[in-house]
C-alpha cells in the first residue's frame, strides 16, 4: 500500500507540474517573459505561488523548463515534415516554412521564445534549442547531398547558418514594435526562399590571385 501511494504522490506532483508549465506557456503568450511574474503563472496553474517555488528554485529555471519544452514540441513538429515523403529540398523547403508559420501565427510566444530579453538560464535554453532544430535541417542537407540536390557542403555548418537565417529573419516582424503584423504567408515564402537558395547556390571558390 505505501508503494501505491508513493506512486500517486509522484503522478500529483508531475501533474502539478505540468499544469505550471503550460500556464507558464500561456502567460508567456500573452505578455512576453518580461511580463510574466510568478504569481500570475501560479494562478493560471491554480497553485500557491510557493508551490511553483517547490518545483522550480528560480524564476528563470522556471522559464527555461517553460522554454525548453516549447522548443521541443516544435522541434517534433520540424522533424515530422523531415520524415515525410519527398525530396530533401521539398521537406527541407516545408520543414523551414512550418517554421515561419506557427511562428507568426502564435506572435507573442514566439517572440519570447526567439528573441526576448529573459534570464540567463532562459538564454542557455535558447542554445540548446537552436542546436536541436540545427539537427533536423543538418539531416535534410545531408539527404539532398546524398542524392546530388544541394551540392557538396559542410552541412553543420550550413544547418546552423539557415537556423540564424530563420530567427533574425522572423525576429523584426515578429517585435511587439514592428510596424505592422507581418503577413505570415508571404514571410514565410520569402524565408524559404532564401535558406534554399543558400544550400542551393554554386559553391564559392576563394580567388587564389
Amino acid at each position: 500500500m505505501a508503494y501505491r501511494r508513493t506512486e500517486r504522490v509522484q503522478e500529483q506532483l508531475q501533474d502539478k507540474r505540468d499544469r505550471i508549465l503550460q500556464a507558464v506557456r500561456a502567460v508567456v503568450g500573452e505578455v512576453g517573459f518580461r511580463g510574466a511574474q510568478v504569481a500570475t503563472v501560479a494562478e493560471a496553474a491554480g497553485v500557491a505561488t510557493g508551490t511553483i517555488y517547490r518545483h522550480f528554485p528560480s524564476k528563470g529555471e522556471l522559464f527555461a523548463e517553460a522554454l525548453a519544452l516549447n522548443a521541443g514540441h516544435e522541434v517534433s513538429v520540424m522533424q515530422a515534415v523531415a520524415d515525410s515523403e519527398g525530396t530533401a529540398a521539398a521537406r527541407l523547403a516545408d520543414a523551414v516554412r512550418v517554421f515561419a508559420l506557427r511562428a507568426v501565427r502564435a506572435r507573442r510566444l514566439a517572440w519570447a521564445m526567439i528573441a526576448e530579453p529573459a534570464e540567463p538560464e532562459v538564454d542557455a535554453a535558447r542554445l540548446k534549442s537552436r542546436r536541436a532544430f540545427a539537427d533536423v535541417l543538418q539531416g535534410l542537407i545531408e539527404d539532398g547531398i546524398a542524392a546530388a540536390e544541394f551540392p557538396p557542403q559542410n552541412a553543420r555548418i550550413a544547418a546552423a547558418g539557415l537556423i540564424g537565417a530563420l530567427t533574425e529573419g522572423l525576429v523584426g516582424p515578429l517585435a511587439q514594435d514592428a510596424e505592422a503584423p507581418p503577413n505570415a504567408l508571404t514571410l514565410s515564402r520569402e524565408i524559404t526562399a532564401f535558406c534554399l537558395q543558400a544550400v542551393s547556390a554554386r559553391p564559392y571558390e576563394e580567388s587564389r590571385s
